[in-house]
């Protein structure tokens, strides 16, 4: 199983609409997500905007293509990206980039 931990940023001025968002996640982006192989997903918010995830995969780069192939992710990541600095025309879900795991305490 792999962990996988990635840091996004979202802007300041819609940190509250992103957390608002979160509570009614569309149930065919949750089915999808589940059907790819996400496991354990969580999302952590601090107050200025810095976005912690972290999810458990059998393989990150085929559950990313699952999820690549699916029409609720592609509307999901178009109504997300507005949310999030820095993407350089990535959507959200493209711009996550694996942390390094340097300690694990099992």
């Amino acid at each position: 199983m792999q962990r996988v931990c990635f840091l996004l940023k979202v802007r300041a001025d819609r940190v509250d609409e992103y957390r608002e968002r979160h509570t009614e996640v569309w149930p065919a982006m949750l089915d999808a997500l589940s059907a790819a192989g996400w496991r354990n997903y969580s999302l952590f918010l601090r107050d200025d905007g810095l976005l912690v995830g972290y999810l458990e995969t059998e393989d990150f780069d085929r559950a990313r293509a699952a999820m690549d192939a699916t029409g609720v992710n592609a509307r999901w990541q178009r109504e997300m990206a507005g949310f999030f600095e820095a993407l350089d025309g990535s959507a959200p879900d493209a711009a996550m980039r694996p942390l390094e795991e340097v300690f694990h305490l099992g």
